[in-house]
C-alpha cells in the first residue's frame, strides 16, 4: 500500500523553530505568544477536525537512575522531534510509548537490534518518516556474521553494502546530524539514519552483565532515554527475551512487525467463495450461458449482481442448499465492474474422472485437482493442515500430465531441509541420496498411488514403480540459483518454512511450460524467526491472488485417518 507522502526539510536544515512551529504552505505566522500556546495554536488550526490534546511532546519513560552523568557527551547531535503526516496507524501491538506518539503525530527514533537487519536487510527502509539509530555493538555483530554462505551472512553483507553507500561522499560532522534514508531514492523512508558517533563507556543497566551485546544496546537505549526526555525512543528487536528486559527497565521495545504480509493468518486468501442461498435471485437477471466445445461438461454463465466485486479470477464459489437441489461449483474466469464470468468444475470425485487413480474425497480437493489439471494455471498453492491431501494430489496431477498426457517431461520435487528435532548430521551419497531420508513423503505417496493400480499383479506394480521413479527428480535448494525449468511439473513441498526471498529465487526459475505447485502447513513452521504472517508462503498466496495463470485453495478436511484428524484436533 503506497505511504502517504509527508513534506519535511532535510535533517540538516531544520531548525528548533521549524521543528516546534512546522505549518502548512500558505498560513499565516501566528501572533508572538509563549512557546507552549503557539505550538497549541498550530497543532489546533492544522488538525480542527480532531483537536489533540495539548502535549507539545511525548514523554518516554526515564529511569531512576542513569547510567550516565548529564555533563557526558551526547550519543549523537539530536534533531527536535518532527511533526509528522497524521494517518491512521494499526497500535494494537505498539509500546505504549510508540502509541502515544502514533497519536500526537510526533516522530520516533527506532534503535535496530542486530537480529532485525539479519532478519530483514531492507528494514533500514521500512520505517516511513521515523528515524533510526545504529549502536555501534550493533555494528561490531554484524562484522561478526558477514562470512559464510547462509542466509543470514548473505543478509549482513547486503546491509553492510547499503549503509557503506548511504555514507559515502559524505562531509565531516554530517554523520551526527543524520542522513537522510532517502538519499538512494528509497522514497518512502522519510527519516534520518544517525550511528553512535561518541564512543565513551556505555555502562550496562544495573545488574545486568556489561560484557553482552544486548545489555550494551540496552544502555543505549537507556542513555538515548536520558538524553532527549521528549523524545519517544523504541527499541526494535526480534529477540523476545531483549523485548522483556527492555520493558521491565522502564524502555520502549517492539518486534519487527514489516516483514508480516498479515497480522491475523485467519484473513489469509482461501482461494474459495460460498455464495449467499438468494445468489441467483439476485443474479439472475440478464444471465447468459454457454458451452466451450473445448472443455466437455464445462458450462460459463455471465452473472451480474452485488456480490461479484468480492470475486476474484480462479477463484471457486459454491451453492449448497439445504432443501436437497444439486450443489452448483464453478470457478471465476472473469471480472469486469460487476459482472463476472463463472465455468463450471470438471467432478473430480468420480471414479471415471480419476487422476492417477486417485479421486477427490471432498468438496476442497476437486477444486484443488481442476487447478492442478489446468493447463492455464502456471502456479499453485495449496495450504491445509497434516493429512489433507496435498502431496498426494499435486503427486498424482503431476505423474497423470507426465507419462499420460506428456503435458510434462517430468517432476521435480525440493524442500527446505529443517530437522524437527535433533540434526542427524551430514549424510552421505549424491545430491539426491542426500534428500532422499527427507523424502519420506514422497515414499509414503508413490506406494498409495501404485496400490491403487490393481492390474498387471506385482510384477506390473514393480515395473510402473520403476518408470514413475525414472521420471521424479529429487533436488536440492542450494543449487536452484541460475537454473532455468522448461516443460517441468515443480513440487515445492514444505514452503511454510521458506522465507519471501527463498520462494521468489524458487519461482523464478520456471521457464516456458512449467507449472509450479507450492504445498505447506502454517501451522507447523520450523524455521527460527519466522512466524505464519512471514512466511514466503503466506507472501505469494497473498501477492499471486487475483493472477489470471495462478490459483490457491486451502484444504480444511482431513482424509488419512480418523487417528491422525482426531490427533490433529485435540493435540
Amino acid at each position: 500500500m503506497p505511504l502517504p507522502k509527508m513534506p519535511t526539510k532535510p535533517a540538516d536544515t531544520v531548525s528548533l523553530q521549524d521543528s516546534r512551529t512546522t505549518r502548512p504552505a500558505g498560513e499565516a505566522a501566528p501572533i508572538k505568544k509563549p512557546a507552549a500556546k503557539s505550538a497549541a495554536a498550530v497543532a489546533q488550526k492544522k488538525t480542527a477536525a480532531a483537536p489533540i490534546p495539548q502535549k507539545k511532546t511525548v514523554a518516554a519513560p526515564v529511569p531512576e537512575k542513569s547510567a550516565i552523568p548529564a555533563s557526558a557527551t551526547p550519543l549523537f547531535t539530536p534533531e527536535k522531534p518532527r511533526p509528522s503526516k497524521k494517518k491512521l496507524v494499526d497500535t494494537r501491538f505498539q509500546s505504549p510509548v510508540s502509541r502515544a506518539a502514533s497519536h500526537s503525530g510526533s516522530s520516533k527514533l527506532f534503535v535496530l537490534d542486530t537480529n532485525v537487519l539479519m532478519h530483514d536487510p531492507t528494514a533500514l527502509f521500512r520505517f516511513e518518516e521515523h528515524d533510526i539509530f545504529l549502536p555501534m555493538i550493533t555494528l561490531e555483530e554484524m562484522d561478526d556474521h558477514k562470512r559464510g554462505m547462509s542466509d543470514v551472512s548473505r543478509n549482513v553483507r547486503q546491509v553492510t553494502r547499503t549503509l557503506d553507500m548511504l555514507v559515502a561522499g559524505l562531509e565531516g560532522g554530517i554523520i551526527e546530524r543524520g542522513i537522510p534514508l532517502a538519499k538512494l531514492g528509497n522514497k518512502e523512508a522519510k527519516g534520518c539514519l544517525y550511528f553512535q558517533t561518541k564512543l565513551q563507556a556505555i555502562a550496562a543497566p544495573q545488574g545486568l552483565p556489561a560484557g553482552k551485546a544486548d545489555n550494551q544496546i540496552l544502555g543505549v537505549v537507556q542513555t538515548l532515554v536520558a538524553e532527549q526526555p521528549g523524545r519517544a525512543i523504541v527499541l526494535v528487536s526480534k529477540d523476545i527475551n531483549m523485548r522483556i528486559k527492555a520493558q521491565a527497565l522502564g524502555l520502549a521495545a517492539e518486534d519487527y512487525f514489516n516483514d508480516q504480509v498479515l497480522e491475523d493468518t485467519d484473513l489469509l486468501y482461501s482461494g474459495i467463495l460460498q455464495l449467499p442461498d438468494n445468489f441467483w435471485d439476485k443474479h439472475s437477471k440478464n444471465m447468459e450461458s454457454w458451452q466451450d466445445p473445448g472443455h466437455t461438461g464445462m458450462t460459463f454463465y455471465r452473472v451480474t449482481g452485488p456480490v461479484v466485486p468480492t470475486m476474484l479470477i480462479n477463484q471457486f464459489v459454491y451453492l449448497e442448499s439445504a432443501n436437497g437441489a444439486a450443489p452448483f461449483y464453478a470457478q471465476v474466469k472473469e471480472v469486469n465492474g460487476k459482472t463476472a464470468v463463472l465455468r463450471t468444475l470438471r467432478d473430480f470425485s468420480h471414479t471415471k474422472n480419476s487422476v492417477w487413480g486417485a479421486t477427490a474425497r471432498n468438496r476442497e480437493q476437486n477444486f484443488a485437482l481442476n487447478i492442478l489439471m489446468d493447463p492455464e494455471c502456471d502456479f499453485v498453492t495449496l495450504l491445509g493442515q497434516a493429512g489433507t491431501g496435498k502431496t498426494l494430489l499435486a503427486l498424482a496431477s503431476g505423474l497423470a500430465q507426465v507419462l499420460e498426457t506428456k503435458r510434462y517431461n517430468e517432476i521435480i520435487i525440493t524442500r527446505v531441509t529443517i530437522p524437527v528435532g535433533e540434526d542427524i548430521g551430514y549424510l552421505p551419497g549424491t545430491e539426491e541420496e542426500k534428500m532422499s531420508p527427507w523424502m519420506g513423503a514422497l515414499d509414503d505417496n508413490l506406494e498409495v498411488l501404485n496400490k491403487s493400480d490393481g492390474e498387471g499383479g506385482e510384477w506390473g506394480r514393480a515395473a510402473t514403480s520403476d518408470l514413475v521413479r525414472s521420471r521424479i527428480k529429487i533436488k536440492s535448494l542450494n543449487f536452484m540459483r541460475g537454473r532455468t525449468f522448461v516443460d517441468k511439473f515443480l513440487i515445492i513441498d514444505e514452503a511454510q518454512n521458506l522465507t519471501p526471498k527463498q520462494l521468489k529465487t524458487l519461482v523464478t526459475r520456471a521457464g516456458p511450460g512449467t507449472k509450479i505447485v507450492c504445498l505447506g502447513n502454517l501451522a507447523q513452521i520450523d524455521t527460527p524467526y519466522l512466524t505464519e504472517g512471514s512466511s514466503g508462503l503466506t507472501y505469494v498466496v497473498d501477492r499471486f491472488k487475483g493472477w489470471e495463470h495462478s490459483a490457491h485453495v486451502t484444504l480444511a478436511r482431513g482424509e488419512r485417518s480418523r487417528l491422525a484428524d482426531y490427533a490433529s484436533d485435540i493435540l
